[in-house]
C-alpha cells in the first residue's frame, strides 16, 4: 500500500468479457460523490455508484477499479480482497486512515484536492483498457533530401497493412505535411495546431478519432497555416496518448533538435537514420546522430544507394558507428515522389514494401510484441 505520489505499477484485472468494466465508487458522502463523478468525466469514464458493496454478484471483484470513500471503509471490511482498490478522502491529518485502508486491502490511500491529477490518470487509464504501449519508431534523415519522410510513410502504411493500428506523426512542421505525401491534404479532421493548448493527459481514443485516416492508419500532420511549434508539454501529451493506444506509432523527424523534438526522442523506442551513401551525407548524418543520441539510446542506420567506389552500407555504418537496419531500396518515387501516385509502400510486393515488412518484423520480435 502506498500513498499516492506517482504512477501504478499493476495492471487492473479485467472486465468480464476481455472489455473494460466501470469504475466502482463506494461513498455516502455526497460531497465526495460530487467530486469523485466530476473526475470520471474528466478521464471520459462513467462508474458505478453503490453506498456499500454491491449487491450483483461480481461487480465487486470485476470492477477494474474501486474507489473506496473513507466514510465507507467500514461498509466493505468483510468484501473479498481484490487488487486496484483506493481508499479516498480529504482529511490531511487523520492518522487512522492508514489503519482503515489496511482494514479493506487498499493498495493506495489518495487524498483530495491533492491527489486529483493522479487519479483522472488512474481513471483514464481503466476507461481506455490500458496495455501494451505501442512500438514507437522515429526517422530522421542524415541530410536534407535523404529520404526520411518517404521511409516514414513506407514504414506506417506497412505497418497498417500487416493489420497493426498505426499513427503515423509528421514531427516536422516545414517538412510540408505528410498528408500531402500521402494524397489527403484535404481530409477531414485535426492538424497539430489543434493540440497546442493540451496539457497533462490526452485521451487515446479521442485524439484517434480526431485525426485524418488515410489508407487505413491515423495521420498527425501540419496544416497550411503560420504555426510552426507547438509547445513540448503538448507534443509530450500528444505523444503519450498515441503510445497508450498500442499497434505502431512511427513519427517522421526533423534534423534539428528543439525542446518538442526532444520530447519525442525520449519517447521514441528506435530511430531509424536514413544516410545517402555520399561521403558529403554521411558527414552530416553524423551530426544528426551526434545530437540524437544524445536523447535516445536505440539509433540505427539505414543506407541508400548507389555507392561509390570503397564505399557501402556496411562501411557507412562502421563510419557512424551505428547498426545498420539494411540498404534501403530504390523504387520509383523514393526519393521525389510524384503527386497523385500511391503513396510510399503500397504496392506489397515492392522491394520497399518488402524492406519495410522486414524491418517490422525484426523490430516486433525484438519488442516481445509479436
Amino acid at each position: 500500500m502506498e500513498s499516492v505520489a506517482g504512477t501504478v505499477t499493476h495492471d487492473p484485472p479485467p472486465a468480464a468479457g476481455g472489455r473494460q468494466g466501470r469504475p466502482l465508487i463506494v461513498t455516502e458522502d455526497s460531497e465526495l460523490l460530487d467530486d469523485l463523478l466530476r473526475l470520471c468525466a474528466a478521464a471520459g469514464a462513467t462508474p458505478e455508484v453503490h453506498h456499500g458493496v454491491p449487491e450483483r454478484r461480481g461487480s465487486w471483484e470485476a470492477a477494474p477499479l474501486v474507489l473506496v470513500g473513507d466514510d465507507a471503509a467500514r461498509r466493505v471490511r468483510g468484501a473479498v480482497r481484490r487488487r486496484g482498490v483506493v481508499l479516498v478522502g480529504r482529511d490531511q491529518d487523520d492518522s487512522g486512515v492508514w489503519r482503515r485502508a489496511v482494514e479493506i486491502g487498499a493498495e493506495h490511500v489518495l487524498m483530495l484536492p491533492d491527489g486529483e491529477q493522479w487519479l483522472v490518470d488512474r481513471i483514464a487509464d481503466v476507461a481506455e483498457g490500458v496495455g501494451r504501449p505501442a512500438l514507437t519508431v522515429g526517422v530522421i534523415g542524415g541530410r536534407g533530401g535523404a529520404g526520411a519522410s518517404t521511409l516514414a510513410c513506407a514504414l506506417a502504411v506497412t505497418s497498417a497493412r500487416e493489420g497493426l493500428r498505426t499513427l503515423l506523426v509528421d514531427a516536422d512542421p516545414l517538412g510540408g505535411g505528410l498528408d500531402v505525401l500521402l494524397g489527403g491534404e484535404t481530409a477531414e479532421g485535426l492538424r497539430w495546431p489543434a493540440f497546442a493548448s493540451s496539457r497533462g493527459r490526452v485521451g487515446g481514443g479521442a485524439l484517434e478519432e480526431s485525426l485524418p485516416e488515410l489508407h487505413s492508419l491515423r495521420v498527425l500532420s501540419w496544416d497550411r497555416g503560420d504555426r510552426i511549434a507547438v509547445p513540448p508539454q503538448a507534443v509530450r501529451a500528444v505523444l503519450a496518448a498515441a503510445r497508450r493506444r498500442g499497434g505502431t506509432v512511427v513519427v517522421d523527424l526533423p534534423r534539428r533538435i528543439d525542446d518538442g523534438v526532444a520530447e519525442v526522442l525520449t519517447q521514441l523506442d528506435v530511430a531509424v537514420l536514413v544516410v545517402p551513401a555520399e561521403l558529403r551525407a554521411v558527414a552530416a548524418a553524423g551530426r544528426v546522430a551526434s545530437a540524437v543520441g544524445m536523447v535516445l539510446r536505440d539509433l540505427r542506420v539505414a543506407v541508400r544507394g548507389p555507392y561509390p567506389p570503397g564505399l557501402d552500407d556496411r562501411e557507412v555504418a562502421r563510419l557512424l558507428g551505428l547498426p545498420l537496419v539494411g540498404e534501403l531500396p530504390d523504387e520509383p518515387g523514393l526519393s521525389r515522389p510524384d503527386e497523385g501516385t500511391a503513396p510510399p509502400g503500397a504496392a506489397p510486393r515492392g522491394p520497399l514494401a518488402r524492406f519495410c515488412k522486414g524491418f517490422w518484423e525484426r523490430a516486433l520480435v525484438e519488442a516481445g510484441a509479436a
